[in-house]
């Protein structure tokens, strides 16, 4: 009877405990949340249920499983500790990660809750997304050599290893020169704030809203559903345009090319009527002047204020259509022409009238 209640009570209360002490973890985040409800950190940490549970259930197993008497257990002793050994030491990376995530993500979203400014908003956007990865991969690379150290051939060879760090450490550094530059551009984007993630930018002639920022790349997603990915350096080497930098508002302009007889003043005020039925105009500035001419034209540039960039655009080509059909349907004299007809041949100019000769006496 000893032999199957021993087993029974090791590794039954080891799991029973598991999912008692689960429960109760899970019941007083779920009343703390309740009583606090300004702070989402509470029931953010409830998602840590399963790996704490696993990370418990793996330390009582690897501390408990030799009293359970089974000569299983007892046969397989070594490889059955190191197993339990690295399922404890990953489950306590993952229950890291997910605490670390919580307290990251609750902090940004009662600052987000908190402040009214978008531009503060997508920077502490952008940060807490590259402190979570940075966290991610400082927790798996302790892990991962965590596990590794586990292993005796590898504690062996520890103090060789440690006699080529500096060896391995140039060559890594040459090998991984790039990597490194992204990875230092990634940091000095997120903290700098140069570019963050909901800006419009516009990289090598793309217009586009910047969608992922991760320590290695960079995603631009444009108008029409593409996505650029691009290195993060790129943003650090070279120029680019932010249109989100200072606050989203813009100008726009549009030009109009017509003829020198088209009134302007009866255009500008129908500028002005368009403006007023547009919802994307933000009311703040607007005006139609004449900048340029030429033997056959003249040029119009329409300005016009939107609250951000997508409003500008459709402010724009608002305008654009509803000033040309405008034009058409009320001066269509006023619009630009192209002169086709041959000129008439031009009469001919009457021969001058000769002088007379005048003699003179030798």
């Amino acid at each position: 009877m000893e032999n199957v209640l021993r087993p029974v009570i090791v590794l039954g209360g080891s799991v029973v405990l598991t999912l008692f002490v689960g429960w109760l973890t899970d019941r007083l985040l779920r009343r703390a949340d309740a009583r606090h409800p300004e702070t989402p950190l509470w029931g953010m940490l409830r998602r840590c249920g399963v790996p704490l549970q696993v990370t418990l259930a793996a330390a009582l197993l690897r501390g408990s499983f030799r009293e359970a008497g089974v000569a299983l257990l007892r046969d397989h002793q070594a490889g059955l500790g190191r197993a339990l050994t690295l399922v404890l030491i990953g489950a306590s990376a993952w229950l890291v990660v997910r605490v670390a995530m919580a307290v990251v993500e609750s902090t940004y979203a009662r600052y987000a809750a908190a402040t009214r400014d978008p531009a503060r908003v997508r920077r502490v956007r952008t940060q807490v997304t590259l402190i979570q990865r940075v966290v991610i991969a400082v927790v798996g690379v302790v892990a991962v050599a965590a596990m590794l150290l586990t292993f005796p051939p590898m504690r062996a060879v520890g103090t060789s290893m440690l006699a080529s760090a500096g060896v391995l450490g140039i060559v890594a550094g040459v090998a991984a020169q790039s990597t490194l530059g992204n990875l230092f551009a990634g940091l000095q984007i997120a903290f700098g704030d140069m570019v963050r993630i909901g800006d419009t930018v516009v990289v090598d002639g793309e217009w586009g809203t910047v969608e992922e920022i991760t320590l290695t790349f960079l995603a631009v997603r444009t108008w029409d559903e593409r996505r650029i990915t691009m290195p993060v350096s790129y943003f650090t080497s070279k120029p680019f345009e932010n249109w989100s930098r200072g606050g989203v508002q813009m100008t726009g302009t549009v030009y109009l090319h017509l003829d020198h007889s088209a009134p302007v003043p009866a255009i500008r005020d129908q500028l002005r009527e368009i403006l007023r039925d547009c919802p994307a105009w933000d009311g703040r500035d607007w005006s139609l002047t004449v900048t340029d001419t030429t033997p056959s034209s003249i040029q119009l540039r329409a300005v016009v204020t939107a609250k951000d960039a997508d409003d500008l655009w459709t402010v724009r080509c608002a305008v654009r259509e509803e000033l040309v059909a405008w034009l058409y349907a009320h001066h269509r004299y006023a619009l630009p022409r192209v002169v086709t007809a041959t000129a008439p041949d031009s009469p001919p100019h009457p021969a001058p009238p000769l002088l007379p000769r005048t003699r003179t006496d030798a």
